[in-house]
Protein backbone atom coordinates (compact mmCIF):
# COMPACT_ATOMS: atom_id res chain seq x y z
CA UNK A 1 0.00 0.00 0.00
CA UNK A 2 1.23 3.51 -0.76
CA UNK A 3 2.45 5.38 2.33
CA UNK A 4 0.10 8.33 1.81
CA UNK A 5 -2.86 5.99 1.38
CA UNK A 6 -2.16 4.43 4.80
CA UNK A 7 -2.21 7.82 6.48
CA UNK A 8 -5.33 9.25 8.10
CA UNK A 9 -6.66 12.70 7.39
CA UNK A 10 -5.21 13.86 10.70
CA UNK A 11 -1.77 12.56 9.73
CA UNK A 12 -1.91 14.26 6.33
CA UNK A 13 -3.05 17.57 7.81
CA UNK A 14 -0.28 17.60 10.43
CA UNK A 15 2.33 16.96 7.75
CA UNK A 16 1.87 20.63 6.80
CA UNK A 17 3.72 21.48 10.00
CA UNK A 18 6.14 18.60 10.58
CA UNK A 19 7.08 15.09 9.44
CA UNK A 20 4.18 12.95 10.70
CA UNK A 21 4.19 9.22 9.91
CA UNK A 22 1.13 6.94 9.55
CA UNK A 23 -0.75 6.46 12.82
CA UNK A 24 1.12 9.19 14.73
CA UNK A 25 -1.25 12.12 14.30
CA UNK A 26 -3.92 11.26 16.87
CA UNK A 27 -1.47 10.67 19.73
CA UNK A 28 0.41 13.87 18.89
CA UNK A 29 -2.84 15.85 18.94
CA UNK A 30 -3.90 14.26 22.24
CA UNK A 31 -0.57 15.23 23.79
CA UNK A 32 -1.02 18.74 22.40
CA UNK A 33 -4.51 18.84 23.98
CA UNK A 34 -3.02 17.57 27.23
CA UNK A 35 -0.45 20.35 27.55
CA UNK A 36 -2.99 22.87 26.18
CA UNK A 37 -5.22 22.17 29.19
CA UNK A 38 -2.26 22.42 31.59
CA UNK A 39 -1.15 25.82 30.29
CA UNK A 40 -4.75 26.99 30.06
CA UNK A 41 -5.21 26.10 33.73
CA UNK A 42 -2.00 27.88 34.73
CA UNK A 43 -2.87 31.10 32.91
CA UNK A 44 -6.37 31.03 34.42
CA UNK A 45 -4.80 30.69 37.88
CA UNK A 46 -1.98 33.21 37.33
CA UNK A 47 -4.13 36.38 37.68
CA UNK A 48 -5.31 35.05 41.05
CA UNK A 49 -1.68 35.17 42.19
CA UNK A 50 -1.27 38.79 41.12
CA UNK A 51 -4.59 39.78 42.67
CA UNK A 52 -3.73 38.24 46.04
CA UNK A 53 -0.07 39.24 46.28
CA UNK A 54 -0.66 42.86 45.25
CA UNK A 55 -3.92 43.15 47.19
CA UNK A 56 -2.76 41.47 50.41
CA UNK A 57 1.01 41.95 50.05
CA UNK A 58 3.31 44.09 47.92
CA UNK A 59 5.39 44.05 44.73
CA UNK A 60 8.59 43.75 46.82
CA UNK A 61 7.22 40.66 48.55
CA UNK A 62 7.14 38.86 45.18
CA UNK A 63 10.94 39.05 44.88
CA UNK A 64 11.54 37.76 48.39
CA UNK A 65 9.20 34.80 47.90
CA UNK A 66 11.32 33.48 45.00
CA UNK A 67 13.89 32.41 47.58
CA UNK A 68 11.13 30.72 49.56
CA UNK A 69 10.13 28.68 46.52
CA UNK A 70 13.71 27.43 46.14
CA UNK A 71 13.77 26.31 49.79
CA UNK A 72 10.45 24.50 49.42
CA UNK A 73 11.56 22.80 46.20
CA UNK A 74 14.65 21.47 47.99
CA UNK A 75 12.22 19.43 50.12
CA UNK A 76 9.43 18.76 47.61
CA UNK A 77 11.54 17.45 44.71
CA UNK A 78 13.02 14.57 46.78
CA UNK A 79 9.47 13.64 47.85
CA UNK A 80 8.50 13.55 44.19
CA UNK A 81 11.54 11.35 43.59
CA UNK A 82 10.19 8.82 46.09
CA UNK A 83 6.90 8.69 44.20
CA UNK A 84 8.79 8.18 40.95
CA UNK A 85 10.72 5.31 42.54
CA UNK A 86 7.59 3.49 43.65
CA UNK A 87 4.75 4.35 41.26
CA UNK A 88 3.84 3.30 37.74
CA UNK A 89 3.61 6.15 35.24
CA UNK A 90 -0.18 6.59 35.21
CA UNK A 91 -0.51 6.34 38.98
CA UNK A 92 2.27 8.88 39.47
CA UNK A 93 0.70 11.49 37.21
CA UNK A 94 -2.81 10.92 38.60
CA UNK A 95 -1.64 11.19 42.23
CA UNK A 96 0.37 14.38 41.69
CA UNK A 97 -2.40 16.03 39.65
CA UNK A 98 -5.08 15.21 42.23
CA UNK A 99 -2.85 16.63 44.96
CA UNK A 100 -2.74 19.97 43.12
CA UNK A 101 -6.51 19.82 42.52
CA UNK A 102 -7.04 19.22 46.23
CA UNK A 103 -4.85 22.23 47.05
CA UNK A 104 -6.99 24.46 44.80
CA UNK A 105 -10.20 23.28 46.46
CA UNK A 106 -8.67 23.97 49.89
CA UNK A 107 -7.51 27.44 48.80
CA UNK A 108 -11.02 28.21 47.56
CA UNK A 109 -12.60 27.21 50.89
CA UNK A 110 -10.04 29.16 52.93
CA UNK A 111 -10.28 32.20 50.67
CA UNK A 112 -14.06 32.28 50.94
CA UNK A 113 -13.65 32.04 54.73
CA UNK A 114 -11.52 35.20 54.72
CA UNK A 115 -8.15 33.55 55.39
CA UNK A 116 -5.22 35.57 53.90
CA UNK A 117 -3.73 33.47 51.07
CA UNK A 118 -1.24 35.81 49.36
CA UNK A 119 1.97 34.13 50.54
CA UNK A 120 0.90 30.44 50.53
CA UNK A 121 -0.81 30.74 47.14
CA UNK A 122 2.16 32.57 45.61
CA UNK A 123 4.54 29.87 46.85
CA UNK A 124 2.17 27.10 45.72
CA UNK A 125 1.57 28.35 42.16
CA UNK A 126 5.28 28.96 41.60
CA UNK A 127 5.96 25.32 42.43
CA UNK A 128 2.85 23.98 40.71
CA UNK A 129 3.54 25.76 37.40
CA UNK A 130 7.00 24.24 37.12
CA UNK A 131 6.30 20.74 38.43
CA UNK A 132 3.09 20.06 36.48
CA UNK A 133 4.62 21.22 33.17
CA UNK A 134 7.86 19.31 33.80
CA UNK A 135 5.83 16.18 34.61
CA UNK A 136 3.94 16.48 31.34
CA UNK A 137 7.15 16.74 29.30
CA UNK A 138 8.56 13.78 31.23
CA UNK A 139 5.51 11.84 30.12
CA UNK A 140 5.89 12.99 26.50
CA UNK A 141 9.58 12.01 26.57
CA UNK A 142 8.56 8.60 27.90
CA UNK A 143 5.93 8.11 25.19
CA UNK A 144 8.20 8.98 22.26
CA UNK A 145 11.54 7.67 21.11
CA UNK A 146 14.33 10.11 20.28
CA UNK A 147 13.48 10.04 16.58
CA UNK A 148 9.73 10.44 17.16
CA UNK A 149 10.20 13.24 19.68
CA UNK A 150 12.33 15.34 17.36
CA UNK A 151 9.62 15.12 14.69
CA UNK A 152 6.49 15.43 16.82
CA UNK A 153 7.37 17.70 19.76
CA UNK A 154 6.74 20.83 17.61
CA UNK A 155 3.06 19.80 17.37
CA UNK A 156 2.90 19.07 21.09
CA UNK A 157 4.57 22.40 21.86
CA UNK A 158 1.93 24.24 19.85
CA UNK A 159 -0.64 23.01 22.36
CA UNK A 160 1.34 24.73 25.14
CA UNK A 161 1.59 28.00 23.20
CA UNK A 162 -2.13 28.01 22.36
CA UNK A 163 -3.11 27.07 25.91
CA UNK A 164 -1.25 30.09 27.30
CA UNK A 165 -3.04 32.44 24.91
CA UNK A 166 -6.51 30.96 25.53
CA UNK A 167 -6.02 30.74 29.29
CA UNK A 168 -4.98 34.39 29.58
CA UNK A 169 -7.95 35.50 27.47
CA UNK A 170 -10.37 33.39 29.54
CA UNK A 171 -9.01 34.73 32.82
CA UNK A 172 -9.50 38.33 31.68
CA UNK A 173 -13.19 37.62 30.97
CA UNK A 174 -13.97 35.27 33.87
CA UNK A 175 -12.38 37.24 36.70
CA UNK A 176 -14.98 39.99 36.25
CA UNK A 177 -17.92 37.63 35.84
CA UNK A 178 -17.33 35.02 38.56
CA UNK A 179 -14.64 36.47 40.86
CA UNK A 180 -11.06 35.77 41.90
CA UNK A 181 -11.51 32.68 44.07
CA UNK A 182 -13.86 31.02 41.60
CA UNK A 183 -11.01 30.96 39.08
CA UNK A 184 -9.38 28.39 41.37
CA UNK A 185 -12.27 26.01 40.72
CA UNK A 186 -12.02 26.64 36.96
CA UNK A 187 -8.33 25.76 37.13
CA UNK A 188 -9.06 22.61 39.15
CA UNK A 189 -11.62 21.49 36.56
CA UNK A 190 -9.12 21.98 33.73
CA UNK A 191 -6.53 19.95 35.64
CA UNK A 192 -8.98 17.06 36.08
CA UNK A 193 -9.75 17.15 32.34
CA UNK A 194 -6.06 17.04 31.42
CA UNK A 195 -5.53 14.15 33.84
CA UNK A 196 -8.27 12.20 32.06
CA UNK A 197 -6.60 12.94 28.72
CA UNK A 198 -3.27 11.76 30.13
CA UNK A 199 -4.81 8.49 31.31
CA UNK A 200 -6.41 7.96 27.89
CA UNK A 201 -3.07 8.56 26.13
CA UNK A 202 -1.30 6.19 28.52
CA UNK A 203 -3.82 3.43 27.89
CA UNK A 204 -3.62 4.05 24.15
CA UNK A 205 0.18 3.88 24.14
CA UNK A 206 0.15 0.81 26.37
CA UNK A 207 -2.30 -1.01 24.05
CA UNK A 208 -0.07 -0.29 21.06
CA UNK A 209 2.99 -1.48 22.98
CA UNK A 210 1.23 -4.70 24.01
CA UNK A 211 0.04 -5.27 20.43
CA UNK A 212 3.55 -4.71 19.10
CA UNK A 213 5.01 -7.04 21.74
CA UNK A 214 2.50 -9.74 20.75
CA UNK A 215 3.53 -9.42 17.11
CA UNK A 216 7.21 -9.80 17.99
CA UNK A 217 6.68 -12.55 20.56
CA UNK A 218 7.88 -10.46 23.53
CA UNK A 219 6.15 -9.39 26.72
CA UNK A 220 5.19 -5.93 27.88
CA UNK A 221 3.67 -4.67 31.10
CA UNK A 222 3.53 -1.34 32.88
CA UNK A 223 6.31 -1.12 35.47
CA UNK A 224 7.16 1.39 38.14
CA UNK A 225 9.55 4.01 36.86
CA UNK A 226 12.14 3.08 39.43
CA UNK A 227 15.12 5.03 40.67
CA UNK A 228 16.71 6.19 43.87
CA UNK A 229 13.94 8.25 45.40
CA UNK A 230 15.38 10.98 47.60
CA UNK A 231 18.71 10.99 45.75
CA UNK A 232 17.28 12.94 42.82
CA UNK A 233 19.67 15.85 43.35
CA UNK A 234 22.59 13.41 43.34
CA UNK A 235 21.41 12.04 39.98
CA UNK A 236 21.76 15.52 38.49
CA UNK A 237 24.98 16.57 40.18
CA UNK A 238 26.76 13.30 39.33
CA UNK A 239 25.72 13.29 35.67
CA UNK A 240 27.60 15.87 33.60
CA UNK A 241 24.97 16.10 30.88
CA UNK A 242 22.14 16.72 33.36
CA UNK A 243 24.19 19.17 35.42
CA UNK A 244 25.04 21.18 32.32
CA UNK A 245 21.32 21.38 31.50
CA UNK A 246 20.52 22.51 35.04
CA UNK A 247 23.13 25.26 35.01
CA UNK A 248 22.04 26.35 31.52
CA UNK A 249 18.43 26.76 32.69
CA UNK A 250 19.61 28.65 35.75
CA UNK A 251 21.55 31.12 33.59
CA UNK A 252 18.73 31.33 31.01
CA UNK A 253 16.19 32.26 33.68
CA UNK A 254 18.67 34.65 35.31
CA UNK A 255 19.09 36.47 32.00
CA UNK A 256 15.38 36.48 31.16
CA UNK A 257 14.25 37.72 34.57
CA UNK A 258 16.85 40.49 34.55
CA UNK A 259 15.70 41.39 31.04
CA UNK A 260 12.13 41.69 32.32
CA UNK A 261 13.39 44.08 34.99
CA UNK A 262 15.09 46.20 32.31
CA UNK A 263 11.86 46.26 30.30
CA UNK A 264 9.77 47.23 33.32
CA UNK A 265 12.17 50.03 34.25
CA UNK A 266 12.23 51.51 30.75
CA UNK A 267 8.44 51.27 30.33
CA UNK A 268 7.83 52.98 33.66
CA UNK A 269 10.30 55.77 32.87
CA UNK A 270 8.66 56.45 29.53
CA UNK A 271 5.13 56.36 30.95
CA UNK A 272 5.98 58.70 33.82
CA UNK A 273 7.52 61.16 31.34
CA UNK A 274 4.43 60.92 29.12
CA UNK A 275 2.07 61.68 32.01
CA UNK A 276 4.30 64.47 33.38
CA UNK A 277 4.39 66.27 30.02
CA UNK A 278 0.62 66.07 29.61
CA UNK A 279 0.71 63.71 26.61
CA UNK A 280 -1.21 60.86 28.24
CA UNK A 281 -4.66 62.06 27.22
CA UNK A 282 -5.91 61.74 30.78
CA UNK A 283 -4.71 58.15 31.23
CA UNK A 284 -3.04 57.17 34.51
CA UNK A 285 0.45 55.74 34.88
CA UNK A 286 -1.01 52.33 35.82
CA UNK A 287 -3.32 52.31 32.78
CA UNK A 288 -0.51 53.18 30.37
CA UNK A 289 1.78 50.53 31.86
CA UNK A 290 -1.03 47.98 31.52
CA UNK A 291 -1.57 48.92 27.89
CA UNK A 292 2.14 48.63 27.13
CA UNK A 293 2.35 45.16 28.69
CA UNK A 294 -0.83 44.03 26.93
CA UNK A 295 0.73 44.92 23.56
CA UNK A 296 3.99 43.28 24.62
CA UNK A 297 2.37 39.99 25.72
CA UNK A 298 0.18 39.97 22.62
CA UNK A 299 3.18 40.33 20.30
CA UNK A 300 5.09 37.60 22.14
CA UNK A 301 2.15 35.16 22.01
CA UNK A 302 1.31 35.73 18.34
CA UNK A 303 4.91 35.50 17.11
CA UNK A 304 5.51 32.48 19.36
CA UNK A 305 2.50 30.67 17.86
CA UNK A 306 3.67 31.33 14.30
CA UNK A 307 7.20 30.16 15.11
CA UNK A 308 5.88 27.03 16.79
CA UNK A 309 3.74 26.08 13.80
CA UNK A 310 6.01 26.88 10.88
CA UNK A 311 9.61 27.29 12.09
CA UNK A 312 10.41 24.94 14.99
CA UNK A 313 10.10 21.61 13.16
CA UNK A 314 12.07 22.91 10.17
CA UNK A 315 14.94 24.20 12.31
CA UNK A 316 15.18 20.88 14.13
CA UNK A 317 14.92 18.86 10.92
CA UNK A 318 17.44 20.82 8.85
CA UNK A 319 19.83 22.10 11.55
CA UNK A 320 19.39 19.55 14.32
CA UNK A 321 19.07 19.89 18.08
CA UNK A 322 22.76 20.80 18.39
CA UNK A 323 22.24 24.05 16.47
CA UNK A 324 18.66 24.71 17.62
CA UNK A 325 19.61 24.86 21.31
CA UNK A 326 22.10 27.66 20.55
CA UNK A 327 19.65 29.87 18.61
CA UNK A 328 18.11 31.66 21.63
CA UNK A 329 21.41 32.60 23.34
CA UNK A 330 22.63 34.00 20.02
CA UNK A 331 19.49 36.15 19.76
CA UNK A 332 19.86 37.26 23.39
CA UNK A 333 23.55 38.10 22.88
CA UNK A 334 22.69 40.36 19.97
CA UNK A 335 19.70 41.89 21.78
CA UNK A 336 21.53 42.86 24.97
CA UNK A 337 24.54 44.18 23.08
CA UNK A 338 22.18 46.53 21.23
CA UNK A 339 20.40 47.45 24.49
CA UNK A 340 23.73 48.34 26.11
CA UNK A 341 24.14 51.14 23.55
CA UNK A 342 20.48 52.01 22.82
CA UNK A 343 18.34 51.45 25.95
CA UNK A 344 15.30 52.98 24.26
CA UNK A 345 11.74 51.71 24.76
CA UNK A 346 11.25 50.54 21.15
CA UNK A 347 14.60 48.73 21.17
CA UNK A 348 13.95 47.09 24.56
CA UNK A 349 10.47 45.97 23.51
CA UNK A 350 11.73 44.53 20.22
CA UNK A 351 14.57 42.70 21.97
CA UNK A 352 12.31 41.16 24.62
CA UNK A 353 9.62 40.19 22.10
CA UNK A 354 12.28 38.41 20.01
CA UNK A 355 13.79 36.72 23.06
CA UNK A 356 10.56 35.54 24.66
CA UNK A 357 8.79 34.45 21.46
CA UNK A 358 11.76 32.25 20.54
CA UNK A 359 12.05 31.03 24.14
CA UNK A 360 8.39 30.00 24.35
CA UNK A 361 8.48 28.22 20.98
CA UNK A 362 11.78 26.91 19.59
CA UNK A 363 13.81 26.91 22.79
CA UNK A 364 11.09 25.39 24.97
CA UNK A 365 10.50 22.57 22.47
CA UNK A 366 14.18 21.83 21.93
CA UNK A 367 15.20 21.86 25.58
CA UNK A 368 12.53 19.23 26.25
CA UNK A 369 14.00 17.16 23.42
CA UNK A 370 17.28 17.07 25.34
CA UNK A 371 15.75 14.46 27.66
CA UNK A 372 14.89 12.02 24.85
CA UNK A 373 18.15 10.00 25.24
CA UNK A 374 17.72 9.80 29.06
CA UNK A 375 16.56 6.92 31.25
CA UNK A 376 13.01 6.89 32.62
CA UNK A 377 14.25 7.91 36.07
CA UNK A 378 16.16 10.84 34.57
CA UNK A 379 13.13 11.88 32.50
CA UNK A 380 10.94 12.11 35.62
CA UNK A 381 13.10 12.71 38.72
CA UNK A 382 16.05 14.62 37.26
CA UNK A 383 13.79 16.70 35.02
CA UNK A 384 11.89 17.93 38.07
CA UNK A 385 15.16 19.06 39.67
CA UNK A 386 16.29 20.84 36.51
CA UNK A 387 12.96 22.37 35.43
CA UNK A 388 11.89 23.52 38.90
CA UNK A 389 14.78 23.94 41.35
CA UNK A 390 17.36 25.29 38.89
CA UNK A 391 14.82 27.57 37.20
CA UNK A 392 13.73 29.13 40.51
CA UNK A 393 17.38 29.45 41.53
CA UNK A 394 17.82 31.61 38.43
CA UNK A 395 15.10 33.93 39.80
CA UNK A 396 17.00 34.23 43.07
CA UNK A 397 20.28 35.10 41.34
CA UNK A 398 18.46 37.71 39.26
CA UNK A 399 16.93 39.23 42.39
CA UNK A 400 20.40 39.39 43.98
CA UNK A 401 21.85 41.03 40.87
CA UNK A 402 19.07 43.62 40.80
CA UNK A 403 19.48 44.31 44.53
CA UNK A 404 23.25 44.78 44.25
CA UNK A 405 22.93 46.74 40.99
CA UNK A 406 20.34 49.17 42.32
CA UNK A 407 21.55 49.46 45.94
CA UNK A 408 25.33 49.55 45.67
CA UNK A 409 26.29 49.99 42.01
CA UNK A 410 23.47 52.33 40.88
CA UNK A 411 23.14 50.50 37.57
CA UNK A 412 20.61 51.64 35.02
CA UNK A 413 19.17 49.71 32.06
CA UNK A 414 22.48 50.00 30.20
CA UNK A 415 24.44 48.51 33.11
CA UNK A 416 22.05 45.58 33.54
CA UNK A 417 22.15 44.96 29.77
CA UNK A 418 25.97 44.70 29.96
CA UNK A 419 25.66 42.28 32.87
CA UNK A 420 23.30 40.17 30.77
CA UNK A 421 25.78 40.18 27.88
CA UNK A 422 28.34 38.51 30.17
CA UNK A 423 25.77 35.98 31.37
CA UNK A 424 24.62 35.17 27.83
CA UNK A 425 28.20 34.33 26.82
CA UNK A 426 28.22 31.70 29.60
CA UNK A 427 24.80 30.49 28.47
CA UNK A 428 25.98 30.14 24.85
CA UNK A 429 29.03 28.09 25.90
CA UNK A 430 26.78 25.79 27.96
CA UNK A 431 24.36 25.39 25.02
CA UNK A 432 27.22 24.40 22.71
CA UNK A 433 28.54 21.83 25.22
CA UNK A 434 25.06 20.36 25.75
CA UNK A 435 24.43 20.18 21.99
CA UNK A 436 27.64 18.21 21.53
CA UNK A 437 26.77 15.88 24.40
CA UNK A 438 23.29 15.29 22.97
CA UNK A 439 24.73 14.45 19.57
CA UNK A 440 27.17 12.02 21.17
CA UNK A 441 24.43 10.30 23.21
CA UNK A 442 22.25 9.91 20.13
CA UNK A 443 25.15 8.49 18.11
CA UNK A 444 26.02 5.90 20.77
CA UNK A 445 22.42 5.10 21.73
CA UNK A 446 23.40 5.22 25.41
CA UNK A 447 21.76 7.33 28.15
CA UNK A 448 23.86 9.88 30.07
CA UNK A 449 25.86 8.18 32.82
CA UNK A 450 27.16 9.36 36.18
CA UNK A 451 30.72 10.51 36.53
Amino acid sequence: MDKRESMSRVDRFLRIFTDVRPGEGVTALLLALNVFLILEAYYVLKPVRESLILGQGSAELKSYLSAGQVVLLAFIVPLYGRLVAGFARRRLITSVTMFFVGCLCLFYILGRAGVPLAIPYFLWIGIFSLMIVAQFWSFANDVYTKEEGERLFPIVGFGASLGAVVGAAQAARLIQRIGVYELMLVGATLLILQMLVTNHIDRRVLRRAVHKAAETGTHHHDKVIGGRGAQVFAVVFRTRYLLLMGVMLLVLNWVNTTGEYILGTVIRQRVVETVATGQAGGATVEALIGQAYARYFGAVNIIGLVLQLFVVSRVVKHRGVKIAIAVLPCISLLSYNVLAFLPLLGVVLSAKVAENSVDYSLNNTVRNMLFLPCTREQKYSAKQVIDSFFVRLGDVFSALLIFVGTTWLTLGPRGFALANVCLVVVWLVLAILIGRQYQKLVATGQPPTSR
